[in-house]
């Protein structure tokens, strides 16, 4: 049987669910949908949907130095890089 580019799944990067629920609750939280925040083309919805990219990089950011501060804390010398 042959396999088609359709019926493979696409690999994701592991916190990208994580990063997408961390840009729509930031956006929630300023009284926005996203889906209809991403359809405007305004200056005003561009800044927003950068503040909230930026909040989601910081986050991702402290959960992974957390991750691997608590990975030192255990002595898992793979993670020390």
């Amino acid at each position: 049987m042959t396999t088609r580019l359709t019926d493979i799944v696409p690999i994701e990067e592991p916190l990208a669910a994580l990063e997408r629920d961390l840009i729509a609750s930031y956006v929630a939280r300023a009284g926005e949908d996203l889906h209809d925040l991403r359809t405007r083309t305004d200056g005003g919805a561009r800044n927003l949907l950068a503040a909230a990219s930026r909040y989601a990089s910081t986050r991702l950011t402290e959960i992974e130095a957390r991750f691997h501060y608590v990975h030192r804390l255990h002595g898992d010398a793979s993670l020390s890089a």
